[in-house]
């Protein structure tokens, strides 16, 4: 594999972050959105999102082939140390490295503006299926979150119904 570059990502970057997270839309349950948002969309996301918190991308030989942010975990003032991470990897980049590189960087950029908890809210399947696996779980859990709660059948998307599991990690000095 040639050189994966990690790097601030900008409202340009927007149709490529959008082209990875519709493949998530379109054909698994790892989003519950119905519809891929359109680039305009996501820029402002992008742009909403880097008013307060990092938003990466991974390049690989020039071309974008993953991303990874932090948003408001809770929309109070007493969680402002603590910010919800998010993650997605071009569906034919996954299981390479990438999202460990991310997902690292991302941990280290939010470590420096003060942030002490990160959590992930994950799609969690009562039984794998084609649309939905544990693999987002099990990849949270090898970067060192563990499970703190699961919501049954609360998502429902291609006529099936799944469960979401919020998943913590501890990352600074809580004094």
């Amino acid at each position: 594999m040639g050189k994966i570059v990690i790097r601030a990502a900008g409202t340009g970057d927007a149709a490529e972050i959008a082209k990875i997270y519709q493949y998530y839309v379109e054909y698994t349950a790892i989003s519950f959105e119905y519809e891929a948002p359109s680039v305009e969309e996501f820029k402002k996301r992008i742009t909403n999102t880097l008013k307060k918190y990092p938003y990466l991308v991974a390049e690989y030989d020039g071309k974008i082939v993953g991303y990874a942010y932090a948003g408001t975990f809770i929309w109070r003032a007493a969680y402002d140390l603590s910010a919800e991470m998010t993650i997605y990897i071009a569906h034919d980049m996954r299981k390479s490295g990438i999202g460990r590189k991310l997902y690292e960087a991302l941990e280290q950029e939010l470590k420096e503006i003060g942030i002490l908890n990160l959590y992930a809210c994950v799609g969690y399947p009562e039984t794998e299926d084609e649309y939905l696996t544990k693999n987002s779980a099990q990849f949270h859990e090898h970067m060192g979150f563990h499970l703190v709660g699961r919501f049954h059948k609360c998502g429902r998307k291609f006529d099936r119904w799944y469960d979401m599991v919020w998943m913590e990690k501890l990352i600074g000095e809580h004094r």
